[in-house]
């Protein structure tokens, strides 16, 4: 069975979601990933896999379930990282982040049910902002990854053509918005109103609300200029 990787930073304050901040705390935006991180791996749970593995950087929290491996992540570039990842496994793997809390079962069986490596070398997931959350091979190719410019408009093309340009066919999934700014985390938010990710960033404070307040008016009443 296909080996699920999730490829995560420790939620901690200051280390993870820092492009929240502002208009986030580094606790608020700490707070906001430990429930994506979360959410993600309860899904993993409830996929089909031979192995779950947590390729992480940093400690595991109480937020680790039970039925999940961790390994350290390995030093370099974002490309590094995801090559060892795949370096780890041997038969099908599939690489998720925990950028997509939104993320479900269903949006994994085409790759993960019956049939879902028959005929496909890889699986690929764009995401919205031109990169890509989902990564899959039928045998790992850590090559076909090391060397791909990360964190660009341009990653998740570049990313896919390096796939074809190797000669493998590639099956596409659906595109997914990653949590990245404040506007992607009320879009995801609101996609998954009950999850536990909408809860956290409901008890968040709400930044668009706070820089709306009004400032005390020294104005006074039929005053003209």
């Amino acid at each position: 069975m296909t080996t699920l990787l999730v490829i995560a930073k420790e939620p901690r304050p200051g280390r993870v979601k820092t492009r929240l901040t502002p208009p986030y705390s580094p606790q608020q935006a700490a707070h906001i990933a430990e429930a994506a991180l979360s959410d993600t791996l309860a899904a993993v749970l409830d996929c089909p896999a031979g192995r779950r593995i947590l390729v992480l950087d940093g400690t595991p929290g109480k937020w680790l379930p039970p039925g999940i491996e961790v390994v350290p992540q390995c030093g370099g570039g974002l490309d590094e990282r995801l090559a060892a990842a795949f370096a780890l496994c041997t038969g099908p793997a599939l690489l998720v982040g925990m950028d997509t809390p939104q993320l479900t079962p269903a949006l994994l069986a085409p790759a993960l049910g019956p049939g879902g490596w028959s005929g496909c070398d890889a699986w690929f997931g764009p995401a919205d902002d031109g990169g890509f959350w989902a990564l899959g091979f039928a045998e790992p190719r850590p090559e076909l990854i090391r060397g791909v410019p990360m964190s660009t408009p341009g990653t998740g093309a570049a990313q896919r053509a390096r796939l074809t340009g190797a000669g493998l066919t590639v099956r596409d999934l659906p595109a997914l918005c990653d949590v990245d700014t404040a506007d992607d985390v009320r879009t995801v938010a609101a996609a998954i109103p009950h999850s536990g990710f909408a809860a956290a960033v409901a008890a968040t404070a709400p930044p668009a609300a706070l820089s709306r307040t009004p400032a005390p008016s020294t104005h006074r009443t039929g005053a003209r200029r």
